[in-house]
């Protein structure tokens, strides 16, 4: 991946990895009260949770919040990986949102004021979607380019090939004319050398007929 493109990610995934590890670290050394009342609200929406301990939910939930900022963090973790985990982290906050009572207008997604502090975890869903259509789209398009500098690199080879294959034919037909005119002008001497042969022979025969 191009060194622009994670620069161009760079600060969504610090500002949101910071924020989500912050959240995680926080959990992990969280009392028996904050883990009874986290608890008993997400058992609330999601009735199979009832039977884990509230103790050991809380520590999931903080070991993968601190797993999802670290990933966030790390640049060497794809985009689309963390995104991914970003979007499904936010849609299960937002699934808890939904179905909690009172954290929104009734038939509206407008949240009350009791639900406007997990109605804003919408921002992460937002942030992990974006992460992950950029790594799609970025990936689509530098196979592209790459695509388009082998062709350019086969249609410059392609033309020089064809550029020494002319010049070998051009020094082939200037042979042949260099021959063909060689040729000609051995006849012409062959020709003249006959003809004064032939005028000294008559001029001798002159000569003697005198005589």
């Amino acid at each position: 991946m191009s060194i622009s493109a994670k620069l161009r990610r760079a600060p969504t995934r610090i500002v949101t990895g910071a924020f989500i590890l912050n959240s995680g670290l926080g959990k992990l050394g969280a009392d028996d009260d904050t883990a009874k009342a986290l608890h008993g609200m997400a058992a609330g929406v999601y009735p199979p949770l009832e039977k884990l301990d509230s103790k050991l939910f809380l520590k999931a939930v903080g070991v993968g919040e601190t797993a999802l900022g670290a990933a966030l963090l790390l640049p060497v973790v794809p985009a689309s990986l963390a995104g991914l985990g970003l979007t499904a982290f936010s849609g299960g906050l937002l699934g808890l949102y939904w179905r909690t009572p009172g954290m929104h207008h009734d038939g509206s997604p407008r949240p009350t004021q009791q639900g406007i502090p997990l109605a804003k975890d919408v921002w992460m869903l937002g942030i992990g979607a974006s992460l992950v259509l950029d790594e799609l789209v970025t990936a689509a398009h530098e196979k592209r380019l790459e695509k388009t500098r082998e062709v350019k690199q086969a249609t410059a080879v392609t033309a020089a090939k064809a550029a020494v294959r002319a010049k070998a034919a051009r020094k082939v037909t200037r042979g042949k004319a260099a021959e063909a005119a060689g040729g000609a002008k051995s006849a012409t001497l062959a020709k003249a050398a006959k003809a004064a042969a032939l005028a000294a022979a008559a001029k001798r025969a002159v000569q003697h007929a005198g005589h």
